[in-house]
């Protein structure tokens, strides 16, 4: 994957988990959401299909995303942190849905943003829960050695 495709796609995700954020705590739909996005933000360098790949089908599968989260949580999808339950969706879409992105991939985007955004320690958490998912949701490429 070439490094512009790469850049694109962090700075997608690092929108996208932004906007999840704001979803999640504004209950505004996430069609008004992105428009905002949109326009605050230069979209020049980011890969903006990626970006609507995301922010809607968070939303769209988030049921399933976290009933396939909750047997690694050790409290209440309630009571996590809102910056961390957003990487923690954002991070769970991926490994079922965006086959395409190695599991390693995806687990040290989460981690990266669980470190910017989150709380200290924030990205300890989501890395043992995305790890522990990985396990279940990519259990082939994992026992291939596909990383």
């Amino acid at each position: 994957m070439e490094k512009q495709t790469i850049s694109g796609k962090r700075r997608a995700r690092k929108l996208a988990v932004q906007a999840l954020y704001q979803w999640s705590m504004s209950g505004h739909e996430i069609y008004e959401i992105e428009t905002q996005f949109r326009v605050a933000n230069n979209m020049e360098k980011v890969d903006t299909e990626y970006f609507c790949r995301l922010l809607h089908g968070v939303p769209e599968h988030l049921s399933i995303l976290e009933e396939n989260l909750l047997p690694f949580l050790d409290r209440p999808i309630q009571s996590l942190n809102p910056v961390e339950l957003s990487v923690l969706r954002l991070g769970a879409f991926e490994l079922y849905h965006c086959p395409e992105i190695p599991y390693r991939v995806v687990l040290d985007e989460a981690i990266s943003l669980a470190k910017e955004f989150g709380s200290q320690d924030g990205h300890r958490y989501v890395n043992g829960v995305l790890n522990n998912l990985a396990q279940k949701a990519r259990a082939v490429e994992i026992s291939l050695g596909n990383e």
